[in-house]
Formats: structure tokens, sequence, C-alpha cells
């Protein structure tokens, strides 16, 4: 089937969609060099600051979480491809303003080897600079080899609570240990029923049939073992939410944040359909969510499905996600 998106030159895709973004929301970000999106006030901070990176064409991902309490600078790859390593060690020294500059990364190849490159040139230049990854895919790896789970939609919320901490002025070790102990304590499993389309070559990510879903696709198509038949909301939701508790270890009593990001093309209803099943199953086990979202963070072009997040939270964890922020797309 061919291909129908609203686009111009497929080799124009990023600078445009950047431009549109810029666009949209001039008070709060601007475009830098390299691809850059960067947060207005990045010039007067006195904090720590964040930088993160990614591929175009997840949005609002990651660009849109730009801003005041989230991410100082976003390096944007082309589409679905990681950023150059000396885009990403510019914008770290672009971002550090005397005390310090905590680098997220998610786990995907080009992402990581990126990261890596990255560091070793920020070391080589004694910038004071602490990378962390968030990698929470339980399908593709258990709990004991997390540095093979790939990195899903839990980058979000990691955003806004590094930022959150860093904004209350704590040190960029203090940051990245309250960073890093939300990413250990977080899971994610998707879910889709119809692949996207490479929005530069028309390319199939993914072959799904007519009747049938995979638990535990990547965001780029990649398989998850998961392949079975159409199941309801209510079936998939009890499967994926029991999934993520036993993976995470959430016991009776404890407090969670539950997200349900769409992909893509699911609609509202339905995210809101499998939410409401998830806080069924987990209020039968004495567990609290505390905190949550039902919406689109981080999509994969026009894939039809859903990845449910889950991380245990305490007290601490809740005051940071509540903390005020101000970006393109998420404002508290």
């Amino acid at each position: 089937m061919k291909m129908k998106k609203f686009i111009n030159s497929p080799d124009n895709l990023t600078d445009e969609l950047l431009d549109g973004l810029v666009a949209a929301n001039r008070p709060l970000i601007h475009r830098g060099e390299e691809n850059m999106i960067i947060n207005n006030a990045l010039e007067s901070a006195d904090r720590v600051t964040i930088v993160t990176q990614g591929g175009s064409g997840h949005e609002p991902a990651i660009s849109g979480f730009v801003g005041e309490g989230m991410v100082d600078i976003s390096v944007v790859g082309d589409i679905f491809a990681a950023p150059g390593p000396q885009a990403c060690v510019d914008a770290i020294k672009l971002a550090d303003k005397g005390k310090g500059v905590l680098y997220i990364v998610l786990n995907h190849a080009g992402d990581m080897l990126t990261g890596n490159l990255t560091m070793k040139q920020v070391k080589k230049q004694g910038l004071h600079c602490v990378k962390v990854v968030t990698q929470e895919d339980v399908s593709n790896a258990p709990r004991e080899n997390a540095d093979d789970r790939r990195g899903l939609v839990g980058c979000i919320p990691t955003y806004k609570i590094a930022g959150a901490a860093a904004a209350e002025g704590k040190s960029l070790e203090e940051v990245a240990a309250i960073a890093q102990r939300f990413a250990d304590n977080m899971a994610t499993l998707a879910v889709a029923v119809r692949g996207a389309t490479h929005p530069s070559t028309g390319a199939a990510l993914a072959d799904l049939g007519e009747d049938d879903m995979e638990i535990g696709m990547g965001q780029h198509g990649e398989g998850g073992g998961g392949r079975q038949p159409m199941k309801s909301a209510d079936e998939t939701a009890e499967i994926m939410v029991n999934a993520l508790v036993k993976d995470i270890g959430i016991q009776p009593g404890e407090k969670v944040m539950l997200i349900i990001n769409g992909s893509g093309a699911t609609t509202l209803m339905e995210q809101l359909i499998i939410y409401r099943k998830c806080e069924q199953v987990l209020k039968a086990q004495n567990i609290e969510i505390v905190a949550n979202y039902v919406g689109e963070l981080l999509t994969v072009q026009e894939q039809a499905g859903f990845q449910m997040f889950m991380a245990r939270m305490d007290d601490e964890l809740l005051r940071l996600w509540n903390a005020p922020c101000k970006t393109p797309y998420l404002t508290k």
C-alpha cells in the first residue's frame, strides 16, 4: 500500500518538524546548531542541567519535554537514528552552567554507541557530567540482565523526576542518584496490533497478521516473542500489568506510578479502557496508584498499540513528579 503522510521531501523531515516544534512553542524553546532543541531559560540556569538525545519520529518525545523542570537540551538525530557524539559533547558544554550536567540516554544500540563515545570525550575534556541509562523493557531481557533491556517510555518520567530534583538545587551526584533509583525500579511492556511505516521510505517496520497482536514489540518493530491472537482490552491489560508487578517485585501495600502511553494510532478511548482495568487489578492486590498519565508521550508514527509503564514510588519521587514544570507537551 502506498504511504500517505503529509510530508514534503523525505530528506527534510527532521529539519521541518523541529522548525514546526519551535514555531509552535517559541516562549519555551529555541533551536540551536546540530539539531539541538534548547530550553529558553537555560542561559540563566543556576543548577544542574539535563541533556538527552534520540532519533526523531517518536514525537512528542524527546524534544517535546524540553523546558523548565525537565530537559534543557535535546540532541535530535534523523528519523529513528541516534545523533552523532560530537553534537552531544557540544550540547553538554553548552548546558553546563557550573553545576554539572546529567546526560540521559535510552538503551538502543545507536544511542548507546553515541552515549559511550560522548562520555569518553567528556572525560577527556574534564567536563562534570554523569550518564544515566533508561532500560526498562521487560520483554527482551530478564531484570538481572538489565543492560540488555531497551529504553522505552520510561525516559519521560525520568526526565521529570531528575528535572525537579535539579530545580530544588540538588548536586549532580544527588540528581543522578535519584534518577538512577527511579530507573532501577521501573518497567515497561509494549503491545502492538499494527506496525508503523518509516516516514522517509514507506517501509513497514513490522508485519502483524490481521487477527494477531504482539506483546513485547519494540519501538522500531523489534520482536518481543509475544505474538498471539488478538485479545480483549481487559485480557490484555491483566496480562501486562501483572507482568510489570512481577518484574519489579511490587508487594501489597506499595505505591506505583502507572502510565499508558499510546504508540501513535491507538485512541484515547482504548487507552482509558486499558487504564480502568489496570486500576481494578492493582486495587485487588492492594497496590495503590499514586501517579499516572494516559496519553501519547513517545510514539512510533502510526503504530497501533501502547506501552504500559510502571514504577515503584516513594514520598520523594512522588513530590518530584508533582513538582511544577512547563514544556511543550507536559505542564504541571
